[in-house]
């Protein structure tokens, strides 16, 4: 069951979202009723948005980075998947967010929306909850780690300038590998034995002012890019490994998806 509500929720009655069964669901409604706050359609978007904007942001990041939509071809797109199965009130506003220009200059506004979002302590105690529990919660600690993240916007474009993205563009493409490929061979070993290292340095540091540290890094990338690739292709789970390229491609660029989340909170 999800609980939401932070300080507030403890004082006034958080919001509660049982899942399962319906059918054992109303033998537990009239205890949860007495305790849960009055829902709201406000509310109960918030608290949608807290647990589906990552996905949606992120498909909105491929779609514009990689695909270059524009804001109205993205509008299009998200109309379309709110008629088909991925009918609903996100998928709704997000399109109409794509459709928003800017009443006091040119351009759309979603463009214009700071990429720095801050959360409650909701998604962190969920988290810790979970750790506590035993139950492997890893979409839900990606939200707060993407937020931690974007805080960080003076921290990524200074690391924007260091952490060029040359060559990124066949790299990414090239998801199918040779298995006999010598990177795969230099790629296993790198990241390997660097995973701990980049983890510290990235969250931490990031050595920005140390140019031999950043040469290295972006000479690695490449077999990195490719081992993940190709795990993933795979069916072969390596969270370490890419939940810890993903930080290290959000924390180098200077702006990320977090305006589209913000904006749609701005939007209620």
């Amino acid at each position: 069951m999800g609980v939401s509500g932070g300080e507030e929720g403890a004082r006034r009655g958080p919001l509660l979202m049982p899942g399962g069964s319906y059918k054992a669901y109303k033998y537990i409604k009239d205890i949860l009723l007495k305790v849960a706050a009055q829902v709201t359609h406000r509310a109960l978007a918030l608290l949608t948005l807290a647990k589906e904007d990552p996905l949606i942001a992120e498909a909105y990041d491929v779609l514009k980075s990689a695909g270059k939509l524009s804001n109205d071809e993205l509008r299009q797109v998200f109309s379309k998947w709110n008629n088909g199965e991925l009918l609903s009130f996100l998928i709704e506003i997000t399109a109409d967010i794509f459709g928003i220009k800017d009443d006091k200059g040119e351009g759309y506004l979603v463009d214009k929306v700071l990429d720095k979002t801050g959360m409650k302590s909701t998604g962190k105690w969920t988290v810790q909850q979970a750790a506590e529990l035993s139950v492997a919660a890893p979409t839900i600690a990606l939200s707060p780690d993407s937020r931690f993240l974007s805080g960080l916007k003076d921290e990524r474009i200074e690391a924007a300038k260091v952490f060029t993205s040359r060559g990124l563009g066949g790299v990414m493409a090239d998801v199918a590998i040779d298995k006999n490929n010598s990177d795969l061979e230099r790629g296993m070993h790198y990241p390997c034995c660097f995973l701990g290292p980049y983890k510290e340095c990235i969250i931490h540091a990031l050595s920005m002012h140390n140019p031999e540290f950043a040469k290295g890094i972006m000479e690695q990338q490449s077999a990195w890019r490719k081992v993940v690739s190709f795990s993933i292709n795979s069916g072969i789970s390596m969270p370490s490994m890419s939940s810890t390229l993903a930080c290290f491609d959000s924390y180098r660029r200077e702006r990320l998806l977090d305006n589209l989340v913000q904006a749609q909170k701005d939007y209620f």
